[in-house]
């Protein structure tokens, strides 16, 4: 709806619960990480978004296995907000990252692997 600050004030509510009720590096937290990501990168604060994605990508790299396609979700957020900023070389760094972890990890004729094509 573009109500940008009432999304960051429930996000922001929901991650202080998850912070207090969850161990520090559950997966839950890195989706509230990329859900607040998200909402900056929808406001072109891309700084910030950034600053939330890499939170949400080093608490999967701890509780994920390497080929785990949350983990490619989470480099091909990171890699769309290269793109916004015009970072194209750095962009397609962390689509090709997210590609290799979507090609092993997911059927050839997976929706999500298309997508990582169409990025890259």
């Amino acid at each position: 709806m573009g109500n940008y600050s009432k999304a960051l004030e429930f996000y922001e509510k929901s991650h202080q619960i998850f912070e207090k009720a969850l161990p520090p590096n559950h997966p839950n937290l890195a989706t509230s990480d990329n859900n607040i990501g998200l909402v900056y990168d929808n406001m072109g604060n891309y700084s910030k978004a950034l600053e939330f994605y890499e939170k949400a990508l080093k608490i999967l790299e701890k509780a994920l296995p390497p080929n785990h396609p949350d983990l490619a979700t989470s480099y091909n957020n990171i890699g769309l907000v290269y793109h916004n900023m015009g970072d194209y070389s750095k962009a397609l760094e962390f689509y090709e990252k997210s590609h290799k972890i979507f090609e092993k990890a997911l059927p050839p004729r997976y929706p999500d692997l298309a997508l990582s094509y169409n990025n890259i």
